[in-house]
C-alpha cells in the first residue's frame, strides 16, 4: 500500500508490516505500546477494504476476515518502509499509541 501525504512524502507500507503491526485490541491487547505481532495470517495477505475513521485514521479489512485495527495516520507514518525511512529493523520497533 502507499500513501501520499500532504508534504509529499510517499510511504510504501508492505501488507505484512501492516499486518503485523495490527494496532486492534486482539492484536495488541488494551495497552503498551503497538508491537510487532507474528501470528498465523493468511499468506496473501490480501486488504479487501479500507475505511477511513474520522480525520485521522483509516480501518483496514483483511481477506481472512479480520477488521478490527484501527490505523491512526501517525502510526502509518511511522510505519513506512521507503528507501529513505529504511526498512531495517521495522518488525522489532514498537510505537506508541
Amino acid at each position: 500500500m502507499e500513501i501520499v501525504w500532504a508534504d509529499g512524502h510517499v510511504s510504501e507500507l508492505p501488507h505484512d508490516i501492516l499486518r503485523g503491526f495490527c494496532p486492534c485490541a486482539q492484536c495488541q491487547g488494551h495497552q503498551g505500546p503497538i508491537r510487532f505481532v507474528q501470528g498465523d495470517v493468511a499468506p496473501d495477505l490480501e486488504l479487501t477494504e479500507l475505511e477511513e475513521t474520522g480525520s485521522y485514521a483509516l480501518r483496514l479489512g483483511w481477506r481472512d476476515g479480520h477488521g478490527t485495527g484501527i490505523y491512526t495516520f501517525r502510526l502509518l507514518r511511522e510505519l513506512c518502509c521507503c528507501p529513505a525511512c529504511g526498512p531495517e529493523g521495522r518488525r522489532k520497533q514498537t510505537f506508541g499509541r
